[in-house]
């Protein structure tokens, strides 16, 4: 497997950027996580003047062979036709990305579908949907190894090309609650029921039927007991690439917002491995898949923002970028008392 060098961020800048932040012209505290955020970009960063730049969102697709046992609503031809969508520039995603100044890298990690060049869709294909992960592996150690290559590589070529220093990861994959849901439970301990939800609109009887597929597939797993097996076992290609695409992130020195359920769950993964990464992660939404909010919980973190989305392709981590420019604006923009003369008063 690659490896990555993910250090801790230093935290010697801790105390200086604590007072500074004591200092701007407000009662101490009173700009609530708007602070805290500003301290993490600081310490990610490692100056006083945290900048953003060019920010990305990398939206990575691909097929799941588990949709073979009915734990989705939606049919796997939508995965090639949104990403198709996508390149058009009609979707949720590319509202979003225009509003608030994004790029949108879309990646084919694994679509069951032939996609024809010059739509601006980078062909990263690994394969043609996983394997059904009720009877054997999702993909191979070798295809798991391949999908980090070249997440990692796609976020070197942007922050190489573009300078960007701030990044998120979307996905679309007809299918990809069910490997998420299997992650969670695996890598928190939760029991699986409580990790499955509705996905794309499943009713109580599909839940079920989900939570029974799913509960025979883990009954089924005959890997060894590492968090790579586990990866390659129930992952998606497009779920592995982002995971690639995180760890490089993080080794890279950018600050990751971390979008819904899944990209949760890859996260969540990708600490197992190298637990560092969680000083890079900003969680930018708490989303109405069933299960999000205890795998925040369990992460022993929160998210920004919370409106009930269950969307994908990165749509709430775009939403939450502006609170993150707040709290690099506040901290650069602000007075402090010494600056206007005002009496500190608190």
């Amino acid at each position: 497997m690659k490896q990555f060098n993910i250090k801790k961020v230093n935290r010697n800048l801790e105390p200086e950027i604590k007072k500074k932040i004591d200092n701007l012209t407000k009662p101490k505290g009173s700009l609530g996580r708007l602070e805290k955020l500003a301290e993490q970009i600081c310490l990610i960063q490692q100056t006083l003047v945290p900048s953003l730049r060019e920010p990305h969102n990398v939206l990575f697709a691909g097929d799941h062979g588990i949709i073979e046992e009915g734990v989705s609503v939606s049919p796997k031809e939508v995965t090639w036709q949104q990403l198709s969508h996508f390149s058009k520039g009609g979707a949720g995603i590319n509202f979003l990305c225009d509003q608030h100044g994004f790029r949108l890298i879309l990646v084919d990690a694994g679509v069951d579908y032939d996609i024809p060049s010059g739509h601006g869709i980078i062909d990263m294909k690994v394969g043609r949907g996983t394997r059904n992960f009720l009877h054997g592996p999702a993909m191979t150690e070798e295809e798991m190894n391949l999908c980090i290559e070249r997440g990692a590589r796609i976020v070197e070529e942007i922050h190489t090309g573009s300078g960007c220093n701030v990044i998120s990861f979307g996905e679309m994959g007809s299918g990809n609650t069910s490997p998420s849901a299997v992650w969670m439970h695996l890598f928190t301990g939760i029991p699986l029921e409580k990790c499955i939800g509705a996905g794309a609109g499943l009713d109580n009887i599909g839940i079920r039927h989900k939570y029974d597929v799913l509960s025979m597939a883990v009954a089924n797993y005959k890997g060894v007991d590492t968090v790579e097996a586990k990866i390659a076992w129930f992952g998606g290609y497009e779920m592995v690439m982002a995971l690639g695409g995180m760890l490089k992130a993080a080794e890279l020195g950018l600050t990751i917002i971390v979008d819904g359920f899944i990209m949760t769950s890859v996260i969540l993964a990708s600490s197992k491995l190298y637990p560092a990464i969680m000083d890079y992660a900003v969680f930018g939404h708490q989303g109405d898949e069933s299960g999000h909010k205890l795998m925040l919980d369990a992460m022993g973190v929160k998210a920004l923002l919370h409106l009930d989305l269950r969307l994908g392709e990165g749509s709430g981590a775009v939403c939450a970028y502006p609170i993150i420019e707040s709290a690099v604006r506040m901290i650069n923009r602000m007075d402090s008392f010494q600056s206007v003369n005002v009496t500190k008063y608190f």
